[in-house]
């Protein structure tokens, strides 16, 4: 007879007699003892939360473990059940002993003395608030040196308060929580945020060199975005009217131009370091806004010939002898790196992210400065060729029409920086007025360039675009757009409450793309009907300044704008949007969201 048989046949009469030994005498059902805890003071519904078992085993006896190595011994088993609907997404046993008995011929997998299981646990998203009722099972099989008991089990009642989501939770029981490896299941937006990760994860597992490089060549990408796009023919204008083709002066304005903007930069990415400021924030200062608007009425007016800007005649000949414009080019290149840098996207935004993590103002200094020898690089090659604009063929005083129509570009873009702080009757017409004007002007009292046939026609030709764009902007809008609501953090938390999937867009009056995802995406008329599934909020950050807006910045982690947030119905942010995004593109992301 197998020796191996024999065996398993005596310790099924030893589990026999065991058990009659039980009914007989009450057994030992004091041998295993557990307490459960729980990770949180409370939970919301659709969260994970952690569950641990302290298992506390007789001194002179112990208990399988959950694999024991033994066909014919009984692992041990735990279960958790609840009074509302539960999922347990995993179990964690710990590292069991093995240990030789006489009962058996191999090595028994065995826990002895206090033991800590884990489990995860997932509740539903629609579990209503109060009291959860946990029951904990743990089924096992006592032994001892010699024999084994019959299977028992054991429980434990665990109490958890489902809160509602707008409750803030905390960590308890976090001593107990350290016996155990196990980590949260991570969720699907963690893993995808993860995948792109793209510029974070570049920059911190790249040396300095290689970091500075990426960011250059991202400051030359910038220059592709369309809201960079008017910052073109501004510069060609300015330095086209500086320079009579010299070309060692175009550099010298050039150089200072870029010189200007990466100052502008260098100071942002500092203090982005010491504070984490959101990026654009000067722009949310009325103070600055006139302070742009000023610089830009002023390089305006020097296109109309009221002045040349005009350095002291020292600083001329420290400059090498270059006359006039150096201050310009300057100012110039500090105020279209302000104009640029709230529309320039994702990618500064994740830059912002990176220098304020890391809260040193040497690194944010030289990425930011990187960054803007980047994007000032192609404004540097305009600068130096656009000087050829007055070696064409024929040059004469049409030249002066050139720089009129980039002085009044120039105080096109003064009137659109202006709007934030105007009041709200005269937002919606002040620009389209003033390009009205600009047309008259251009097509009826602007003669000095009427004798050259071609550059009239083009001249004409412009004016009569500028009118029809103005005209177009005046005529009353019947265009539709997602149903948007003022943000108010209690019709949010009744939302959230409710199991309401939310959509919130957080903008800002001098916001670029924030206008471009209003004209083109959001009032697509498939957008709007797939919007009605979701409330819909608005939340405004003109006035960084306020209160209210710094506690709206830092309750949802707004870096920048435009910011749009996808929550779904169990309260999970599943998309964060942080730059524009056209109409299918946004579509696919809400009918993604359950």
């Amino acid at each position: 007879m197998n020796f191996r048989f024999i065996t398993s046949l005596l310790l099924l009469l030893a589990v026999f007699f065991a058990h009659e030994a039980q009914a007989q005498f009450g057994g030992k059902k004091d041998l295993v003892k557990i307490k459960s805890y729980i990770s949180f003071d409370k939970v919301h519904s659709g969260s994970e939360v952690k569950l641990a078992v302290e298992v506390a085993i007789d001194s002179t006896w112990h208990i399988n473990s959950n694999a024991p190595k033994d066909e014919f011994l009984i692992p041990s088993e735990l279960s958790i059940t609840g009074d509302k609907p539960i999922n347990v997404n995993k179990v964690v046993f710990p590292h069991a002993e093995e240990l030789e008995f006489s009962f058996s011929d191999v090595p028994v997998s065995v826990y002895e003395g206090t033991v800590y299981i884990g489990a995860l646990i997932q509740l539903p998203d629609d579990i209503p608030e109060g009291e959860l009722k946990l029951t904990i099972r743990l089924d096992y099989q006592a032994c001892d040196n010699a024999t084994c008991l019959a299977p028992n089990f054991t429980t434990d009642t665990l109490v958890v308060t489902v809160a509602p989501k707008t409750e803030l939770i905390n960590e308890v029981n976090q001593q107990i929580f350290k016996n155990i490896d196990m980590s949260y299941t991570p969720p699907v937006e963690d893993v995808k945020k993860k995948d792109d990760d793209g510029l974070t994860g570049l920059l911190e597992s790249s040396g300095l060199l290689f970091s500075l490089l990426i960011v250059f060549l991202g400051g030359l990408a910038l220059n592709l975005t369309p809201c960079v796009y008017p910052l073109i023919p501004i510069t060609v204008g300015y330095f086209g009217g500086q320079s009579e083709g010299n070309t060692k002066k175009l550099a010298l304005l050039g150089a200072l131009f870029v010189l200007g903007m990466a100052l502008m930069y260098s100071v942002v990415g500092v203090v982005t370091a010491l504070t984490g400021a959101v990026f654009g924030a000067l722009l949310q200062s009325p103070y600055v806004i006139v302070a742009i608007v000023l610089v830009l009425v002023a390089l305006s007016l020097s296109m109309f010939g009221v002045y040349e800007f005009q350095l002291p005649s020292g600083l001329v000949n420290m400059a090498g002898g270059a006359r006039g414009g150096l201050y310009g080019a300057f100012f110039m290149g500090l105020t279209m790196g302000i104009v640029a840098a709230p529309c320039i996207g994702p990618f500064v935004l994740g830059l912002v992210t990176v220098v304020a993590a890391k809260s040193d103002p040497l690194y944010g200094f030289l990425m930011f400065f990187v960054l803007a020898l980047g994007l000032g690089l192609p404004y540097f090659v305009l600068a130096i060729f656009s000087g050829k604009i007055k070696a064409l063929p024929r040059a004469g005083m049409w030249m002066e029409s050139v720089k009129h129509i980039f002085g009044f570009i120039l105080l096109g873009m003064a009137v659109y920086f202006l709007l934030p702080v105007l009041p709200s009757p005269f937002k919606e017409y002040t620009l389209p007025v003033f390009m009205v004007l600009a047309a008259l002007y251009l097509l009826f009292f602007e003669k000095v360039s009427d004798k050259l046939k071609g550059f009239k026609v083009f001249k004409n030709s412009f004016a009569v675009l500028i009118l029809a764009v103005a005209v177009w902007f005046l005529i009353p809008s019947d265009e539709q757009s997602i149903a948007w609501n003022k943000f108010d953090e209690k019709e949010f938390s009744k939302a959230l409450e409710g199991g309401d999937k939310v959509i919130i867009d957080f903008y800002a009056d001098w916001c670029i793309p924030c206008k471009e995802l209003d004209k083109l995406t959001f009032s697509d008329p498939s957008v709007i009907a797939k919007s009605e599934e979701f409330k819909t909020f608005k939340a405004d950050l003109t006035k960084s300044m306020s209160p209210e807006v710094e506690k709206l910045r830092e309750e949802f982690q707004i870096v920048g704008v435009p910011t749009v947030l996808i929550i779904d119905s169990s309260g999970k942010e599943v998309e964060r949007i942080t730059g524009f995004v056209n109409a299918d593109e946004f579509l696919a992301m809400l009918k993604s969201v359950n």
